[in-house]
């Protein structure tokens, strides 16, 4: 053989076993075997198996806003509160393990299956929650919290010790809130709102403290490396729940009344405050904080204040006024009750706060929106008049919903030109100061991309 026939050959001799294409063939073989959605921190799609869980909180919020319908006192909207409070913490760390297991590998898919099935009996006993079926609430939420803990610390086994590490933390912190849940349930009625403000009081600190554990260390920021765009569609996803939640209940509500009431303006209100509701979350605060949350360098962070913490008042406000629509129906043309002034007020005030705040957090400005500052303001005057001389229900119903779309005005149109713009457009003075306030802000929505 010639020489240099040889000579070419050797190279491919030297080179290593398997070369680029093994390492690359070993690494597709890593990732089909993780049970993990490998998202990078990038965008990670809802499953439809995550649509599929959602169904139950559908049931649990109705349940929810039946419970505080039939305990119309400041002990039962307290005792409302708990249950909300404990709904939203066993959804939302359901939506953080989903944000990093991939739903489409089949220990992953029986683990969210087993945890529909306790929410749909967490759901189901909420009626009787602080009465005969305390035991059974207490014993499924523990079970859910600390269960799916655990079986994701399990699962994780094979993804890395810090991962492990993390979930056994949060195990911990739910374990140590579990002796509360128990001594609630075995209390007396009047003392078991105390217990289990106690052991939610201990897990909403947890994220706080980045779950510090004694032998297990803290959490730190690379613990949450999440996909940003799916925690921003699944909290916006429980906004549709909650919005949905209350048409059913107002069509379930307009449907039982005997033909030929004088309910259908109470049932347009309804209507349209949900779809003002809607309007002021997703026009703006819906995209403004996807953006923010996909594009950040420590979206945990974002995601542990922006969805986590501060989409309870917006949801809680949602539900409340559901309570407050199915009021309206029962009172029509009537004069407004006590029950149904503070309902409604109180719900859309929550609402409207909850909401400030989170664009408040996803605004490059860094302010609260003064268009939801002026609506807290309306909607309090408006429930201390109507406290002091009750209009009728129909009325202040319509008075609530027309601050909505005051609200809904003002920021379209802070937002799409300003009003600075339209009242020159328009040959009207405008002074000085607003003039340059209004030039800031569009330099800074202009360098942010907004």
């Amino acid at each position: 053989m010639p020489r240099w026939t040889n000579s070419l050959a050797a190279p491919a001799e030297r080179r290593p076993a398997g070369g680029i294409g093994a390492a690359v063939a070993a690494a597709n073989q890593r990732a089909r075997r993780s049970l993990l959605r490998g998202h990078g921190g990038g965008h990670a799609p809802v499953s439809n198996l995550e649509l599929f869980f959602d169904l139950v909180y559908v049931f649990a919020i109705t349940q929810l806003s039946g419970f505080i319908h039939h305990h119309l006192s400041w002990h039962g909207l307290a005792q409302g509160t708990v249950l909300f409070l404990a709904v939203w913490w066993a959804w939302i760390y359901t939506t953080w393990v989903t944000n990093w297991a991939n739903p489409e590998r089949l220990p992953v898919r029986l683990l969210l299956l087993g945890l529909m099935l306790l929410s749909l009996a967490l759901a189901a006993v909420i009626p009787d929650a602080f009465g005969a079926r305390a035991g059974a609430f207490a014993g499924c939420y523990i079970a859910l919290q600390l269960g799916r803990s655990l079986v994701t610390a399990a699962i994780f086994r094979g993804e890395g010790a810090a991962r492990v590490r993390n979930m056994l933390r949060i195990a911990a912190w739910f374990a140590l809130s579990a002796p509360l849940w128990i001594a609630g349930a075995l209390a007396p009625e009047s003392a078991r709102l105390g217990w289990w403000l106690a052991a939610l009081a201990i897990e909403y600190a947890g994220p706080m403290t980045m779950f510090v554990t004694p032998g297990l260390g803290r959490s730190s920021a690379q613990d949450w490396d999440i996909s940003g765009s799916h925690m921003a569609e699944r909290c916006a996803l429980f906004i549709i729940i909650a919005l949905g939640e209350g048409i059913v209940v107002t069509g379930n509500a307009f449907a039982s009344l005997p033909p030929g009431s004088a309910r259908l303006g109470g049932f347009v209100l309804a209507f349209l405050s949900a779809a003002l509701m809607w309007w002021l979350y997703f026009d703006l605060g819906a995209e403004r904080g996807a953006r923010l949350i996909s594009g950040h360098e420590q979206a945990g962070r974002v995601a542990r204040n922006a969805y986590t913490y501060l989409h309870m008042p917006i949801v809680l406000g949602v539900v409340i006024s559901a309570v407050g629509d199915a009021l309206l129906l029962e009172l029509g043309p009537a004069p407004a009750t006590p029950a149904y002034i503070l309902v409604q007020t109180g719900g859309a005030m929550l609402f409207v706060a909850g909401l400030g705040l989170f664009k408040r957090f996803a605004n490059t400005l860094g302010n609260f929106p003064m268009s939801h500052g002026g609506a807290l303001v309306l909607l309090a005057a408006l429930g201390a008049a109507a406290w002091r001389n009750p209009p009728g229900a129909d009325r202040f119903a319509a008075l609530g919903a027309a601050i909505l779309a005051l609200t809904c005005l003002w920021e379209w149109v802070s937002y799409h030109g300003g009003w600075v713009e339209r009242m020159e457009a328009l040959g009207l003075p405008v002074p000085a100061r607003f003039k340059a306030r209004a030039e800031r802000r569009r330099a800074l929505r202009e360098a942010s991309g907004a």
